[in-house]
C-alpha cells in the first residue's frame, strides 16, 4: 500500500484522491471482517436505543406541558352531569375567534334562581373563571394538575424554552466528554442519568420542581443523539456510513410518530413520562456489549484495545483478520499520533478555530437554519385541521422519506449538492404555500408536509456532513458544538406564530429566506463522499484543498475544450 503524505508539498498525488495511511488500513480491515455483518447489526440495534429516547425526550413537553381544552364552569348552570357544549352556551359565555373564550364568562345576576336562562346574565360584563373550569376530555397535563391556565399560560410554553436551554447546555459538555474519555462511557452516563430525571420528573409535586427535572433530563440526555450517530457510523467504511446513518436516523422519525400515537392513549402526562423513561436504563446494558469505537480508541493511542475489538468483530462475523495488517496499523497510528500537532491527542481550541474557523462558522449557520426551520414547522403544524396526536404523528412519518431520499442522492449527487438542493426546496415549498394557498386551499396541507420532508431531508445531510469535515479526536466536540449554536434556531421557533398576528404566512417566509441563504453556503463545503474520516487538523483541512484543486483542474478543462 503506497503512503501519502498530507503535508508533503511535493506529492505528485491529486489532492482528491489523498488518503491517511492508517485509516486506509482500517478501512480495508473493516471491509475485511465485515462491514454489515452480525456484528454491525446487533450494535446498530442497540444504538437504536439512545436514538428512540433523544428523539422522545426532547419532544416529551409537547404533551406533557399542553394545555388542556376548557371553558370556564357556570356554577348557575353547571352539574354533575353537564357537558362541555351546552346550549347555554350562547349566552353565559363570549365567543373569541369563533370558539368559546376559554377565561371569562358573563357576569350572572345577583339573586338567580331558578333555570338557566339568558335574563340572568349580563352580556356586557365579562369576569374570570371564579368558580373553575369545565375540561373537554380526560387529558390530564401540568396545565390541569398545577392549574395553569389563562394569565399563566406562559408558564407552559417556558416549559418548551428550558428543554432547548437543557439541550444548548448539555449538547456541548457532552461532546467534549465523549471525545475525551469515549463514546460508550459517555451514552451509559447520560442514558441511566435522563431516565432518573425523568421518572423523577413524573413524581414532581409542583410546577417548578417539574421544571428543574426538565432542565436537567436535557442537560445530561441531549448528547445521546450526536454521540450514538457518530458512534453508529465510525463503525463502517466510507461507502457504508450513509446506510448506516440512514438506518440509524429512520428511528427517530418513527419515535415521534410513536410517542403522538401512545399520548392519545396515555392521556395522563405521569404515567406517560414512566412508560417513556424507563426502558432508558437498558443503556445499562452498554457496559457488556457495545464496544468502543475503533477509530476514537486509536486517536487516543489505545492501540490494543482497539485490536481487541476488531478480533471480536472478525470472530462474530466469522471472517479472518490478517495479523501483519494489524501490526502495520499499530506502527501507522503511532507514527500519525506521533507527529501531529495535538497535545496528548487533543488540539487546542486555538488550533481548532485558526485551522477550521471559516468551516465551523458555515456549519454553524447551517445548524441554526436548520432547527429553525424543522422545528418551527413542527409547532406551526398546530394551525392544521385535525387531532393535534395524529398530526404530530403524521410530521414524524414526514421524516422517514426525506431521510431515505437523502440517502439516495448523498450517494449519487455528493453531500454538498443533496444539503443545498433540500433546503432550496424547503424554501419554494413554502412561497409556494404563501402565494397560493388562498386560492388553492387544498394545496396547502400537502405542500406543508413536503417542506416538512425536505428539511427533515437537509438536518440528515447536515448531520452526516457535520460528521465528516472534522477530525477524529474533536469530532464529537465540534458536532457538538454546532448543535448547540442550532439551540438558538430551536429558542426562536417557538417565538415564529407570534408572526402570524402580522400576516398569516410570514413565518414561511423567514423560513424560506433562511432556507434559501443557507443553500448557497451549502456549497461553499468541501464534498466529503467516499472520502474516509479526517484523522487529524491536516487531513480536515485537506478537504478544502482537495475541492480547490479539483475545482481548478475542471476550470482548466473547461478553458482547453474552449
Amino acid at each position: 500500500m503506497e503512503h501519502h503524505e498530507i503535508k508533503s508539498n511535493t506529492d505528485k498525488q491529486k489532492p482528491v484522491d489523498v488518503e491517511p495511511r492508517k485509516d486506509n488500513i482500517l478501512d480495508a480491515l473493516i471491509i475485511n471482517i465485515g462491514q454489515c455483518g452480525r456484528f454491525q447489526i446487533i450494535n446498530y440495534v442497540m444504538l437504536c436505543l439512545p436514538i428512540i429516547c433523544n428523539a422522545i425526550y426532547s419532544l416529551s413537553y409537547v404533551f406533557t406541558a399542553s394545555s388542556v381544552g376548557h371553558r370556564c364552569s357556570i356554577s348557575e348552570c353547571d352539574n354533575l352531569t353537564s357537558k362541555f357544549i351546552e346550549p347555554w352556551l350562547n349566552f353565559s359565555i363570549p365567543e373569541n375567534n369563533g370558539k368559546w373564550d376559554d377565561c371569562e364568562h358573563y357576569e350572572a345576576l345577583s339573586g338567580m334562581k331558578g333555570p338557566c336562562e339568558a335574563r340572568f346574565f349580563n352580556s356586557t360584563r365579562r369576569v374570570a373563571c371564579d368558580a373553575g373550569y369545565k375540561f373537554k376530555d380526560r387529558e390530564n397535563t401540568i396545565s390541569r394538575e398545577f392549574d395553569i391556565f389563562c394569565s399563566d399560560k406562559w408558564k407552559l410554553s417556558m416549559v418548551g424554552t428550558v428543554n432547548n436551554v437543557g439541550q444548548f447546555v448539555g449538547i456541548p459538555l457532552g461532546g467534549y466528554l465523549a471525545d475525551r474519555y469515549g463514546r460508550k462511557l459517555i451514552l451509559v452516563i447520560t442514558g441511566v442519568l435522563s431516565a432518573l430525571c425523568g421518572l423523577a420528573r413524573s413524581y414532581a409535586p409542583d410546577y417548578y420542581t417539574f421544571l428543574s427535572f426538565e432542565f436537567l433530563d436535557m442537560a445530561v440526555g441531549s448528547t445521546l443523539y450526536p454521540t450514538a450517530f457518530l458512534l453508529a457510523i465510525e463503525f463502517v467504511g466510507p461507502k457504508h456510513r450513509v446506510v448506516a446513518a440512514t438506518f440509524i436516523s429512520s428511528t427517530y422519525g418513527l419515535a415521534e410518530a410513536g410517542m403522538g400515537y401512545l399520548a392519545g392513549y396515555i392521556l395522563d402526562w405521569r404515567v406517560l413520562l414512566r412508560l417513556l423513561y424507563t426502558p432508558a436504563l437498558l443503556h445499562l446494558i452498554f457496559i457488556c456489549y457495545l464496544p468502543e469505537s475503533v477509530r476514537w480508541l486509536l486517536s487516543q493511542s489505545r492501540e490494543e484495545d482497539a485490536i481487541h475489538t476488531l478480533r471480536r468483530v472478525a470472530r462474530i462475523n466469522q471472517r479472518s483478520l490478517p495479523e501483519d495488517q494489524l501490526n502495520e496499523l499499530i506502527r501507522t497510528n503511532r507514527e500519525l499520533v506521533a507527529s501531529s500537532k495535538a497535545t496528548q491527542g487533543h488540539y487546542s481550541v486555538k488550533q481548532i478555530f485558526s485551522a477550521l474557523g471559516l468551516r465551523i462558522a458555515q456549519c454553524c449557520f447551517l445548524w441554526f437554519t436548520n432547527t429553525l426551520i424543522t422545528l418551527g414547522l413542527t409547532l406551526n403544524s398546530v394551525g392544521l385541521s385535525g387531532n393535534k396526536f395524529q398530526n404530530f404523528s403524521m410530521m414524524g412519518f414526514m421524516q422517514l422519506p426525506g431521510i431515505v431520499l437523502s440517502m439516495l442522492l448523498m450517494h449519487r449527487i455528493g453531500r454538498r449538492w443533496t444539503l443545498s438542493m433540500f433546503l432550496s426546496s424547503s424554501a419554494v415549498l413554502l412561497l409556494t404555500m404563501a402565494l397560493f394557498a388562498e386560492d388553492y386551499p387544498s394545496f396547502a396541507g400537502p405542500l406543508y408536509f413536503l417542506a416538512k420532508m425536505t428539511s427533515t431531508g437537509s438536518f440528515m445531510v447536515l448531520y452526516f456532513f457535520t460528521s465528516e469535515i472534522f477530525p477524529t479526536s474533536c469530532r464529537n466536540s465540534l458536532l457538538s458544538f454546532c448543535s448547540m449554536v442550532g439551540r438558538f434556531g430551536s429558542m426562536l421557533a417557538p417565538q415564529t406564530p407570534l408572526l402570524i398576528n402580522y400576516y398569516k404566512y410570514a413565518p414561511h417566509l423567514l423560513f424560506a429566506t433562511f432556507g434559501l441563504l443557507a443553500s448557497v453556503i451549502a456549497m461553499f463545503f468541501p464534498e466529503t463522499a467516499n472520502k474516509v474520516l479526517p484523522t487529524t487538523l491536516e487531513e480536515a483541512r485537506a478537504l478544502d484543498r482537495s475541492q480547490q484543486m479539483k475545482q481548478t483542474k475542471i476550470s482548466k478543462v473547461s478553458k482547453t475544450a474552449v
